[in-house]
């Protein structure tokens, strides 16, 4: 593909560009990659200052820059040319998908899929092989059901979901259109609920509901569970990273983005566009506000204000939280003053 042909498809986003200066500079790309590395036919980016000086260094023939005139300059010096605009990243992304599509087999039923009698399957579905699709499941146009996956009975699936292999959705969970659930995630098991007793503990039957709103995306090996009454929801256009264990009766809202290995108590309510860093862990009960942001391995166990930014195990505001790191790093030398004023 033409460097032309690419600035044409996104000048909704692009502020500059070196054809304007040397229409006749316009390579053939080939392929997108990282900036350090990228050869003479690929399209790299750069994002923030750390990563400024990688336009004098790199191979990539093109580069999205953000609108900075001294890197549009230096790109121009070396003979790469260039597109500007406000978000680069964004622009990268949406880059990779001129070149790569994701795996989608066209619709069919695999012969070896047990499916039963009472399901009802929208049109231009696929189901892969060794699929197991239970009593009254409702599946939706479009949608993508890889190889062995199994639906337990009463499950709804919107339409254009896709279930990756070897997940498990169990019995009247609920998701939306346009959902993405990886390999090996269980949505809907039975929430740990357990009541203590002198002779041992007891089981609490988990009778609730798992709602997956739609667009949500959930990756490898998660787990979202059911409670023992009302619902777990995760709210529309939320993302979950791999790893990542939602318990029983947690209610997460829309836009959030939840990284790997974080997990959360049952009762935690989650407002929207929160974000959660790589092993966050949330108390049992924990409401988190609209906008707040946990920074990783932070351990919340109070609630946190809406905009709020923590950090820290326990979790504390992250400002105090960075004067608490650097009077860590001196305590070898306050530890020594003590010991020398004691003398």
């Amino acid at each position: 593909m033409k460097f032309s042909e690419i600035v044409s498809r996104f000048d909704d986003i692009i502020t500059d560009h070196s054809l304007k200066t040397n229409p006749n500079s316009d390579p053939e790309i080939t392929a997108l990659a990282a900036i350090d590395e990228a050869n003479g036919s690929n399209l790299s980016y750069i994002e923030g200052p750390k990563f400024f000086s990688w336009v004098g260094k790199t191979n990539a023939g093109a580069l999205i820059l953000p609108e900075e005139k001294t890197l549009q300059a230096q790109a121009q010096e070396r003979n790469i040319v260039w597109v500007a605009t406000k978000e680069p990243r964004l622009l990268f992304a949406k880059a990779i998908a001129l070149y790569y599509q994701p795996y989608r087999p066209s619709p069919e039923i695999h012969p070896t899929a047990v499916i039963d009698s009472t399901a009802e399957i929208g049109s231009d579905v696929y189901i892969g092989p060794h699929v197991v699709i239970q009593q009254r499941v409702k599946i939706g146009n479009g949608a993508i059901i890889h190889p062995n996956v199994v639906i337990y009975p009463d499950v709804t699936i919107g339409d254009r979901t896709t279930l990756h292999a070897n997940c498990t959705i169990h019995e009247r969970s609920q998701i939306g259109a346009d959902c993405f659930i990886h390999s090996g995630v269980v949505i809907g098991a039975e929430g740990f609920g357990y009541v203590p007793t002198r002779t041992g503990w007891v089981k609490m039957q988990q009778s609730g509901y798992t709602v997956l709103e739609d667009r949500v995306e959930i990756g490898s090996n998660s787990a979202v569970d059911r409670p023992a009454v009302g619902e777990t929801r995760i709210g529309h256009d939320t993302i979950i990273d791999n790893l990542v264990q939602i318990g029983h009766g947690c209610k997460i809202g829309y836009g959030c983005a939840i990284a790997g290995q974080a997990g959360m108590a049952g009762g935690v309510q989650i407002g929207n566009r929160v974000i959660l860093a790589g092993q966050t862990g949330i108390a049992n009960q924990v409401k988190i506000g609209d906008g707040a942001i946990a920074s990783a391995q932070a351990g919340v166990h109070n609630d946190v204000a809406p905009g709020e930014i923590v950090s820290g195990t326990p979790a504390i505001p992250h400002k105090l939280y960075l004067k608490v790191c650097a009077i860590y790093n001196r305590l070898p030398e306050m530890y020594k003053a003590l010991k020398q004023f004691q003398r």
